[in-house]
């Protein structure tokens, strides 16, 4: 008889928390570009949920200390006028963190979360904070394997708000943090 190599559950009780018990943090980063260290974060939004509900919102601009380009402003409407004036990411970062109170039973949830990782990751190791490496759920990589590419033409997070009935994003964080949270 051949042994089986893959654990094998026994019963639901070993599934662990269960997902109504579990905390979602849903992200959302615009940033002035695509490459943490090169670019910097212009705006932070999240979502904190737990069993369908909405536990909170995070939503604030950052100030990069660098000009937002103007292929930014175009895409999200942020402009270096209304970053002038917002607080560093030195700053944002902790009450960021505080919000998000990423505990063994919470789960960052974001659209392409390896991208808004990197960024946040990129600043906790800038301001000298501890990244605190929360379990991570990529709704990209989730849509990609449960909705077939016959069902929706792409598997952007706008083209999936439509499909599901979320509120569509608007490539501002909060915004899409929120719609991101819908899908």
């Amino acid at each position: 008889m051949a042994v089986s190599r893959h654990p094998v559950q026994g019963s639901l009780d070993e599934l662990g928390t269960p997902l109504a018990a579990t905390t979602f943090v849903v992200v959302d980063l615009e940033t002035t570009g695509t490459r943490p260290g090169e670019a910097a974060i212009t705006e932070i939004g999240a979502v904190r949920m737990r069993d369908g509900r909405v536990l909170g919102e995070f939503g604030t601009l950052v100030n990069p200390g660098v000009p937002v380009p103007a292929s930014v402003t175009l895409l999200t409407g942020i402009t270096t006028a209304m970053t002038a004036s917002a607080p560093p990411v030195a700053a944002v970062l902790p009450r960021f963190l505080e919000f998000a109170d990423f505990g063994p039973d919470t789960v960052l949830v974001a659209h392409n979360a390896p991208f808004d990782v990197a960024f946040l990751k990129a600043a906790c190791a800038a301001c000298g904070v501890r990244w605190p490496s929360p379990a991570v759920l990529d709704t990209l990589w989730l849509a990609r394997r449960l909705v077939p590419r016959g069902e929706v033409g792409n598997h952007r997070l706008g083209t999936l708000a439509r499909v599901l009935g979320a509120e569509e994003p608007a490539h501002r964080a909060l915004d899409d943090a929120r719609a991101a949270a819908g899908v």
